[in-house]
């Protein structure tokens, strides 16, 4: 045969073949032009068992590749130092972390610190997280003019601890509402305040974080709904508490469940009093005993039984034992007398509970003042600067207000643009010390409320596919609650890229920018304006609404799911010393050996290993010992092994037995509490 035709249908340029061919072992010189035709066919042999030997390198290779870079990855994670500011919110400090923020959450609150998503934590207890989570925190030059609000929150923390017989006149308790989603808490607080907002949240789940007061004996309570599907409960700020009093709602039907379990760390982290409410204890299936047999389990012992954890059961939409709730709440505060208490005369000082745009109206933000009393009038100040004049004042529900005494929660109308939830409002001494809001944040738009969403800048550059959104919410802390949930999401291979963010209804400018973006909108508790739809038609773009937030959140990730590639996990199992080969099957090989570690697993695929060099590759059909067939091989035992595969093992050769699992990857969804 030629050796040109012969080099044309190994597919190889002739000069390469001739090369090659001493070292296959055939004596072919360099200037040859043809070979035996019985040569030729051994060649031809030869050169097969050299190619798919070469791939079977290239394949242990790139194995061997990909398990080592993502054990790098790992290592580079846990050992790469992270430049951290004096001071940053727990949403940035995840990011910087590249973990999800609900865990980031939990180690805080493991250390025995609350935190919300937005509030901020100084460098020292960054770098003791960071140091458990596997990184090294290095101090970072503190920015000029950043927006931290450290000062108005060591503001606060000084208003709360003023002493003397004007700071010691005694204020409503602060209630704060915690437990699983679903046991019951929007019910419970529809009922004490006669105001059905149940009704009006879609799904009977609490949208929004809002503060309402009812009175009890003549006595003022004020309570603080939280979202239920949230991580964060109790608002503080670096030790600045909202909340004086919590009541941990557990249905008597479902009983502890793991965020009943998270609502009990925050509030003994918090160090708070609390009552238990056993709610739904009308049910057919209620079981009281059974959940506090479980809560004592969790070292809270029920005060009928001996301990000291006061527990009520009733049934907030029967309205069964309400009264005893509120009575117990009212002993609780005779016990803390002494620690609420506030100043009344001072200048007010208070957080931001809730902020939205409203079309007619401009920013709206609710406020709990804490030490003080605010009047209409009086100026706003936010970090520093000047966020506008009280203009009109409105308690929960809906009444004028001329003034508000500490504890009271008040919907505040004169803001210049849109506070963040969480932020420090004190009067100030002075107009003339205060930085004046830009221009830019003086409209009262969707450019005003939206907030600040750390976007990872490396996920771009990293090779990631990004699933590109824009979101439109009604209230800033649906917005914030939307973005919070959103960072949870965290992956090598995809990403959310939030491309626009804001409030009010979904506009023409949002479909527009979609579709030169290749982006999907989605809005919550908002609607699209009628000139968008006919674009949206023609388009085909991707434009959803939702009334329950976690629904959004779920399509998000259905999205990401789609655009995220499948996985092979490689995992090595164990390894056979060849000391006999018996006999070809029809399916492969049947040798001996013995297990030089590891295990040995039917199905599992081999390398063959011979000397330095693999030269195959095949799967074990089954492991036998004696006559008996063996599940597994365990180190140190001596089988045989029926094999598949087109390579003969000989004595001495190795046998490298791993799993391939081409798993589809799943997303860190770490903290989320769906219903």
């Amino acid at each position: 045969m030629n050796i040109t035709e012969l080099a044309r249908r190994l597919r190889v340029p002739p000069d390469e073949l001739r090369e090659k061919l001493p070292d296959l072992g055939f004596a072919v010189g360099r200037k040859a032009i043809q070979v035996d035709n019985r040569v030729a066919s051994q060649i031809m042999e030869a050169w097969g068992e050299l190619k798919r030997r070469e791939r079977v390198n290239q394949k242990m290779e790139a194995q061997k590749t990909a398990t080592e870079a993502r054990e790098q990855r790992r290592a580079i994670a846990e050992t790469h130092p992270v430049s951290v500011p004096p001071v940053i919110t727990v949403r940035d400090f995840a990011t910087l972390l590249n973990l999800p923020v609900p865990k980031v959450m939990q180690e805080l609150m493991r250390s025995g610190i609350l935190a919300a998503i937005n509030e901020r934590i100084d460098f020292d207890t960054a770098s003791i997280i960071a140091e458990d989570l596997g990184f090294k925190a290095v101090p970072m030059e503190a920015k000029v003019g950043g927006e931290t609000d450290v000062e108005g929150v060591d503001t606060l923390k000084a208003a709360l601890a003023e002493v003397g017989p004007e700071a010691n006149t005694p204020r409503a308790p602060v209630i704060v509402i915690m437990g699983h989603v679903d046991h019951g808490k929007t019910t419970l607080l529809d009922k004490i305040r006669s105001a059905n907002v149940a009704a009006s949240e879609s799904g009977g789940i609490t949208q929004h974080i809002g503060a309402y007061q009812a009175h009890h004996k003549d006595k003022a309570l004020t309570f603080i709904d939280t979202p239920g599907h949230e991580a964060f409960t109790v608002m503080r700020s670096r030790g600045a508490k909202v909340a004086d009093i919590a009541v941990l709602v557990v249905a008597a039907d479902d009983g502890v469940q793991p965020q009943t379990k998270e609502a009990i760390n925050i509030i003994q982290s918090a160090h708070l009093p609390f009552v238990v409410a056993i709610n739904k204890i009308d049910k057919a299936d209620a079981n009281i005993e059974k959940v506090k047999s479980q809560l004592a389990e969790l070292n809270l012992i029920p005060d009928d039984w001996g301990g000291k954890t006061i527990m009520v059961p009733l049934s907030a939409k029967s309205n069964i034992g309400l009264d005893k709730l509120l009575d117990q709440l009212l002993f609780v505060n005779e016990l803390e007398a002494e620690r609420i208490v506030a100043n009344p005369s001072r200048r007010a000082i208070g957080t931001v509970i809730e902020s939205h745009v409203d079309p007619g109206s401009g920013p709206i933000a609710t406020l709990l003042v804490q030490s003080g009393t605010l009047r209409v009038g009086d100026v706003l100040g936010v970090r520093g600067m000047h966020f506008g004049r009280v203009r009109a004042m409105k308690d929960w529900k809906g009444g004028e207000l001329k003034e508000a005494p500490p504890s009271t929660p008040v919907e505040i109308l004169g803001w210049k643009a849109a506070p963040s939830v969480g932020d420090v409002m004190e009067v100030p001494a002075s107009v003339a010390g205060l930085i004046k809001v830009k221009a830019d944040n003086n409209k009262a738009s969707e450019d005003v409320a939206s907030i600040k969403h750390v976007q990872n800048i490396s996920d771009d550059a990293a090779g990631k596919k990004m699933l590109n959104i824009i979101v439109r919410a009604d209230v800033l802390g649906s917005l914030e609650a939307i973005l919070g949930m959103l960072d949870t999401i965290k992956h090598e291979s995809v990403g959310v890229k939030v491309i626009a963010k804001g409030l009010g209804n979904i506009t023409d400018t949002d479909v527009q920018n979609a579709d030169a973006s290749k982006a999907m909108v989605m809005g919550f508790n908002v609607q699209i304006v009628s000139t968008a739809q006919g674009f949206i038609r023609d388009k085909e773009l991707d434009v959803r609404t939702y009334q329950v937030i976690y629904r959004l959140f779920e399509d998000a990730i259905k999205e990401l799911q789609k655009l995220l590639p499948s996985e092979i996990i490689i995992t090595e199992l164990g390894k056979l010393e060849v000391l006999a080969n018996f006999k070809k099957t029809d399916e492969g090989w049947i040798v001996g050996g013995r297990v030089m570690g590891g295990k040995l697993l039917p199905k599992a695929k081999l390398r063959i290993k011979r000397g330095e060099v693999y030269i195959g590759e095949g799967e074990i059909i089954g492991l036998q010992l004696g006559k008996s067939e063996l599940r597994e091989a365990k180190g140190g035992q001596e089988c045989g092994m029926r094999y598949k595969s087109r390579v003969k093992a000989e004595i001495g050769d190795i046998l490298e037995a791993y799993s391939e699992e081409n798993k589809a990857q799943l997303l860190v969804l770490e903290g989320i509490s769906k219903r």
